[in-house]
């Protein structure tokens, strides 16, 4: 078995040493508490899974507990947090570093605390494909959980010198630290967009958007939908034109990846799909609140007939519904006609839904605006590249720095 990485830092040319992790680091338990210690603030803050986020510590769904129960240590700077125990297996294992200090801060009981005089080295050590070995080797038969027990005894190769292991740490921090910069980039860009669509569309009870591009003026006028547009139900066999495509929640028709197109094993030559062409408005019943709504950037396709589409006269039409579609007011108001009682069954018919009733800008008004989106989605989906693009980098590294 060769025991050197791939890419190495020069000056460094010693064989790896396989370790055993419980030799190399310190463990530490969470706090055990139960809800009658919990309290609203001024407590002590409990780290649980929910804090630990694309491999950084973040405020989401807070939990403070009295201070007097607390009997464990508190976290220090270096110090990673791992998940050890959650409901959800792909949650098992997800960690971070605690980057600053932490006052009165503890980690939860389904969670492991690891200490190292090469902390930074270890945390990467942590998102090596090996780590996602040993614990599929080391997980509980019932319980999703990695035990302090199975955790010391997970074995890794690594440096035997402290200098090479705190150039690799340190490489990979500032790796981590730009994937991080611009995943805060994307988010700024996403949190941008839902604020211009909550401000450059009328609030309820009015009828002007309070921003609006210069030279528009007067209130938007009331239609029904089925005034913009018209239903397509057009329904045909896969072809060299018309492939078969997914429509995929906030994302829209995309080609079918390679884990889900089994067309080869059944093949139905004769099946009827529903046909879309670019700019079409498409929604599922059953999956309105997680996002299957929105409209066609892709082109021409087939895709199943559980899907309601529509198009426009006017392309700029079905693309203004599409930002709406975007807004949980208008979502409700097509809830209202959601007919079922079960999930996977329920329905909104096509004639209901365009009797519902928007507020719509001038044609010149609504290019505008589709528009400013349009372009506003082009920056979200070139940051997103440049952060895929990172995390692709950072996963080639992973792979050729470690044995």
């Amino acid at each position: 078995m060769n025991n050197t990485p791939q890419i190495r830092f020069k000056g460094f040319n010693n064989t790896w040493s396989q370790r055993k992790l419980g030799e190399v680091v310190e463990f530490y338990s969470g706090l055990t508490y139960s809800p009658d210690n919990v309290i609203k603030s001024n407590g002590t803050f409990v780290l649980r899974s929910s804090n630990v986020k694309d491999g950084e510590i973040v405020n989401a769904d807070n939990v403070y507990v009295d201070s007097a129960v607390v009997n464990c240590s508190n976290v220090k700077v270096g110090d990673i947090v791992v998940v050890v125990r959650n409901g959800s297996r792909n949650l098992i294992g997800k960690h971070a570093q605690v980057k600053k200090q932490m006052k009165n801060t503890v980690i939860g009981a389904f969670m492991t605390g690891v200490r190292s005089k090469n902390s930074t080295f270890i945390n990467v050590l942590l998102d090596t494909p090996q780590f996602d070995v040993e614990i599929t080797k080391n997980l509980g038969a019932t319980i999703n959980q990695i035990t302090t027990c199975a955790f010391k005894q997970m074995t890794f190769n690594m440096p035997v010198d402290p200098e090479e292991q705190h150039q690799i740490g340190t490489f990979f921090r500032t790796l981590d630290t730009t994937i991080t910069l611009h995943q805060r980039k994307l988010e700024g860009l996403r949190e941008l967009k839902r604020g211009y669509l909550q401000q450059m569309f009328p609030q309820e009870g009015e009828g002007v958007p309070r921003v609006r591009f210069s030279g528009f003026c007067g209130e938007w006028r009331e239609v029904r939908l089925g005034e913009l547009l018209i239903e397509r139900n057009e329904q045909y066999v896969e072809t060299a034109e018309y492939p078969l495509m997914s429509f995929v929640g906030n994302i829209g028709v995309v080609p079918k990846g390679e884990q889900y197109d089994r067309s080869f094993l059944v093949k139905d030559e004769d099946k009827k799909y529903k046909r879309t062409k670019k700019n079409d408005f498409i929604y599922s019943s059953n999956n309105l609140e997680t996002g299957s709504i929105g409209f066609n950037r892709t082109g021409k396709a087939v895709i199943s007939p559980v899907y309601s589409i529509f198009y426009s006269k006017n392309d700029s039409e079905s693309q203004f519904v599409g930002l709406l579609s975007k807004r949980k007011d208008f979502i409700n108001k097509m809830i209202r006609f959601r007919q079922g009682v079960m999930y996977g069954q329920w329905r909104i018919h096509e004639g209901d839904f365009l009797k519902i009733e928007i507020l719509s800008p001038t044609i010149a008004e609504q290019n505008k605006i589709v528009e400013f989106f349009r372009n506003l989605d082009n920056q979200i989906a070139a940051q997103k590249d440049k952060l895929d693009g990172l995390k692709k980098l950072k996963k080639a590294y992973l792979q050729k720095m470690f044995v």
